[in-house]
């Protein structure tokens, strides 16, 4: 059996816990799903729409705000009882926190960062990119389970989830846990500026490369955002250049994204920025190099001048 362990926050589940439901999913071995919180009965009930065994609601007052300690006791005690096979995670800033302590509290093996499964059983591989996306590598992870494994976000598609027909049962868990023994002091979720935000989350992206030029020309592409409800983003020059907070750059050393929609202007399509992207479920690009890296991984995509191209889809949707 594999144990999911799924993601909230302000009341809401994390979309990338969807894409870790799926990853499971596909193993073809039995899957339940786990959500530790102090009152996730709700939130355990839409997890109970996929076609799971069943949805642990993991409950205690002390895991209504989110430490590493609270979740990682919570959830020994919890995996000592299920005694599942694999623990699925998404690879978010949260489980970075929270799971390579949980694996050493565990003493089994911890893989980050995967976008695949091959085989089955104890032969099974998770498959995982070496040197920012330039090699893959099948990893088999030694020792007794349960092996903790984190997916890396857009590696699965949260719409590959597969639907139940009738809704998984909910089984309520008193978490099993000392708060004495919890040491951290819950604190906000850090953010660099007030304009932060999460890029995971975003269900559509507009991003920008060299081909913009200059910071002038922002408000070309911020326009077709703002048309389009979607969130500006860049790779890494552009951010490295101060033109965009770093926390908008897409890639390797940026976020990984997997949006329903994700427009590419200017960029060209380096490795290192594909490896951020690829999982998007729709990819524009426009870019005025027909041999640009960025139209083998697009679905559509327009050869031209970004600063034609741009305003006339702009009046086009204003239309």
């Amino acid at each position: 059996m594999i144990l999911v362990i799924a993601e909230h926050s302000d009341g809401k589940l994390n979309r990338a816990s969807w894409e870790a439901v799926a990853a499971a999913q596909q193993t073809g071995d039995p899957v339940t799903i786990a959500l530790p919180g102090a009152n996730v009965t709700g939130l355990a009930a839409e997890l109970a729409a996929a076609q799971v065994e069943e949805v642990i609601a993991l409950q205690h007052e002390v895991l209504g705000t989110y430490t590493a300690d609270g979740y990682v006791l919570a959830l020994e005690a919890l995996l000592a009882a299920e005694g599942p096979s694999h623990v699925f995670l998404a690879h978010t800033y949260q489980t970075r926190d929270m799971a390579p302590t949980l694996a050493a509290r565990l003493d089994r093996a911890l893989l980050t960062d995967c976008v695949g499964v091959k085989g089955e059983g104890d032969g099974r591989l998770f498959v995982r990119p070496m040197f920012q996306g330039k090699l893959y590598a099948d990893v088999r992870p030694l020792g007794p389970g349960p092996h903790v494994v984190t997916f890396q976000i857009g590696a699965y598609r949260a719409d590959a989830v597969v639907k139940g027909a009738a809704a998984a049962a909910v089984r309520q868990v008193a978490a099993e846990l000392d708060p004495a023994a919890i040491r951290q002091k819950p604190e906000a979720p850090f953010k660099e500026a007030k304009q932060a935000v999460d890029l995971s989350q975003a269900e559509r992206i507009v991003s920008v490369g060299r081909g913009i030029k200059g910071q002038e020309h922002l408000a070309v592409a911020e326009k077709l955002a703002g048309i389009l409800g979607a969130e500006m983003a860049a790779s890494r020059p552009i951010c490295d250049a101060g033109w965009l907070p770093m926390d908008r750059q897409i890639g390797s050393s940026g976020q990984t994204v997997a949006p329903k929609l994700y427009v590419a202007l200017g960029i060209s399509g380096a490795i290192q920025h594909l490896v951020g992207m690829k999982g998007s479920n729709v990819i524009v690009a426009i870019n005025k190099d027909p041999d640009a890296p960025i139209f083998e991984v697009a679905d559509y995509g327009i050869v031209g001048d970004l600063f034609e191209v741009v305003p006339a889809i702009v009046e086009a949707l204003n239309g």
